[in-house]
C-alpha cells in the first residue's frame, strides 16, 4: 500500500494535462505540486523533495531531459524516481529518457490517467516494470 501522503511533482507546460493530473492525483491522497517548466521544476524538486517526479520533454526553458540530468546528477536528489510522460513516442526519445536515469516512459495518448496513476503507485511500491 502507498502512503496516502507521498509527494508528486508535475512538471508539464500544458495546464491542462498538470491540471488533470493534479486533481486526479489530489483525488487519490497524493500531495501534489505543479511546475509549469523545467527550470521551476528542478527549484521545485529542491523545495519540494517529491517521492516521485512525472515530466514532460518538450517544455519552454528547459527541456525534460535537462532535467533529468540535473535531478539524477545531485547527491541529494538522484535517488527519486522519474516517470517521463510525452506525446514523443519515437524509439530514440524513449531509449535517450531510460539512459538519462528515467525508471519509466509513457506515452500520454496512450494511456489513461487512471493508468497513469497505477503506474505511480507501481513505482512507489517498487514493483514497477517499464512496457
Amino acid at each position: 500500500m502507498v502512503a496516502a501522503t507521498a509527494k508528486i511533482l508535475i512538471i508539464e507546460d500544458d495546464c491542462y494535462i498538470s491540471k488533470m493530473y493534479q486533481l486526479k492525483l489530489s483525488l487519490d491522497g497524493f500531495d501534489v505540486q505543479v511546475a509549469d517548466n523545467g527550470r521551476i521544476g528542478v527549484d521545485k524538486v529542491h523545495e519540494f523533495m517529491p517521492n516521485i517526479i512525472l515530466t514532460d520533454i518538450l517544455m519552454p526553458e528547459m527541456d525534460g531531459f535537462e532535467v533529468i540530468k540535473m535531478v539524477k546528477g545531485e547527491p541529494e536528489t538522484k535517488d527519486i524516481p522519474i516517470l517521463i510522460m510525452s506525446n514523443l513516442g519515437q524509439e530514440d526519445h524513449i531509449k535517450k529518457g531510460l539512459e538519462l536515469g528515467a525508471l519509466g516512459y509513457i506515452v500520454k495518448s496512450q494511456y489513461t490517467p487512471s493508468k497513469v496513476v497505477e503506474k505511480i503507485k507501481e513505482i512507489l511500491a517498487g514493483k514497477f516494470v517499464q512496457e
